[in-house]
């Protein structure tokens, strides 16, 4: 994974991937690629060496830019806002902060396809592209490195889908599909306030929820080939998928 760094901004991208400056932007490609070959990423954000309690943004925070894509329907997922980086595991090497697994805390925009399945509440979209917020307790990495025993006993589904009931009691989401073509350029607007945020696309609202996520989180711009999916039924699945060169373009971050 190669990195950069310019304006406060750190550039990722995998072998064949590229993030490139444009007027007042970025251009993030990712090249083609079959099926559970490696993973493709191009990413801009804010947070890559530090440690998520320096992550740099609370509420009150807005975010307005203007996006679009190469491909309806890509497989994969993309988008922009903010996250905790709630799945890296780093030990610190390569100038990255170390960091233990925790629950998630998002606002942002996502696409998602199929077989992605990123809800642990059926009612709530988990696919295709939505505007969102996950909110979570903040308990200690340390607190949940026990669970990291049970891994092994997430084949089997009946303990899955009692761990998925488990964590939709904790973890509290609220989404909205947007219909936009995504093609197209089109404006997207976060507001983050202590206690809800507002989504909306070319200055109309589309979703404002009371689940503002805990802060501090860090500014992610991505593009990638990957599926994670953690279904109702307890199937647990992740991967990469087959997809075609594609690309994400975003002009114009206002924070």
């Amino acid at each position: 994974m190669k990195n950069n760094v310019e304006n406060g901004l750190i550039t990722r991208h995998s072998p064949g991937a590229s993030v490139n400056r444009m007027t007042n932007g970025w251009r993030l490609e990712i090249p083609a690629s079959c099926a559970n070959q490696e993973y493709s990423l191009a990413q801009v954000d804010d947070y890559s060496p530090l440690s998520r309690g320096r992550f740099l943004h609370s509420p009150p925070w807005s975010l307005s830019l203007l996006a679009r894509v190469s491909h309806t329907g890509l497989p994969g997922t993309w988008g922009f806002g903010l996250w905790n980086d709630p799945f890296g595991l780093t030990l610190g090497f390569g100038g990255r902060a170390g960091r233990l697994p925790v629950l998630p805390n998002t606002a942002w925009f996502l696409y998602a396809s199929p077989p992605n399945w990123l809800s642990v509440h059926d009612w709530i979209p988990a696919q295709n592209f939505i505007a969102g917020t996950v909110k979570s307790p903040r308990f200690p990495s340390i607190l949940l490195a026990p669970a990291t025993l049970a891994l092994p006993l997430m084949p089997f589904r009946p303990f899955s889908r009692l761990l998925r009931r488990l964590a939709g009691r904790i973890i509290r989401q609220d989404a909205t599909l947007i219909s936009a073509d995504v093609t197209d350029w089109h404006k997207y607007s976060l507001h983050w306030q202590q206690r809800y945020c507002e989504f909306l696309v070319d200055n109309v609202p589309v979703l404002q929820t009371q689940f503002s996520p805990r802060p501090p989180l860090g500014l992610v711009v991505w593009i990638d080939n990957q599926y994670a999916a953690w279904e109702a039924r307890g199937r647990l699945a992740f991967g990469t998928l087959e997809h075609p060169a594609a690309w994400l373009e975003i002009s114009g971050i206002i924070e």
